[in-house]
Order: C-alpha cells, then structure tokens, then sequence
C-alpha cells in the first residue's frame, strides 16, 4: 500500500490527480493528512479514498461524462463515437467495480421484533416481513 501526503490547490487539483493516479499505477492509496486551505485546518488520520476517487483516470471522465449527458447513453455514443453496446459494457464493467448502498434492505429477525414492539408494525406486518428474513 502506498502512503502520501497529497495536498493540491484548486486550481492544480485534476492535473495533480491525475500525476497522482499515474504515480500509483491504480494501486491502493492512503490519505494520511487533509488540509482545509480556506480555515487552514489539518486532520491527520488514516483516510481511505471514495470509491469514485479509486477508479483510473479513464473511467472517471466517462462517469462525468454520463452524469453530465443525465445518462443518456445516445449522447455518450455522439460523444465517445462508440456504438450502445460498448456504452453498455463500459458501465458494466465500472459498476463491478463499485459497491452499492442496498437503500431497501431486508430487516434482520431482531429489526422487526424491535419494531414491532415499539408498535411501530401490526403483528401481521411482523409475521409478513419475518417470512422474507432469510
């Protein structure tokens, strides 16, 4: 794992990424010291990068690139001047890379007594959702 002090300015930051990134050679890296330049405070600590931050320079642009374009995957094949099927297997690929928040998970047996204790639920809600606990 590499270790490095990163600190940029605004208006070096994405030629500075990117040195950064061809540094690494996409390996794993450590944020140990951010800098808060207009209060001038410090934190040190041990701070892993988002996981946007972690992709290669190349996929960061087409992820711009799409959020910018509001998805449209006819506009990132105009842009890319690629056809739908690469546009698809790009995203496909990115998005092995990352996780994704489940934003309705299934609750755990403990959640729903919980709640159903707190009369949160009926007993039928209760009885509804333990059946989906695996």
């Amino acid at each position: 794992m590499l270790f490095i002090e990163f600190m940029t300015l605004e208006n070096k930051a994405c030629k500075d990424w990117q040195e950064l990134t061809r540094l690494t050679q996409g390996g794993p890296i450590v944020v140990e010291r951010v800098r808060m330049t207009e209060k001038n405070i410090v934190i040190e600590g041990c701070f892993e990068l988002p996981e946007m931050a972690r992709l290669n320079v190349e996929d960061q642009v087409f992820i711009t690139a799409f959020v910018r374009c509001h998805g449209s995957i006819k506009e990132m094949e105009r842009i890319f001047g690629v056809s739908y099927p690469t546009i698809k297997s790009r995203l496909n690929r990115i998005a092995e890379k990352l996780q994704f928040v489940d934003t309705n998970p299934t609750p755990s047996r403990t959640e729903v007594l919980d709640r159903l204790q707190r009369g949160e639920i009926t007993a039928q809600d209760a009885i509804r959702e333990l059946e989906e606990v695996k």
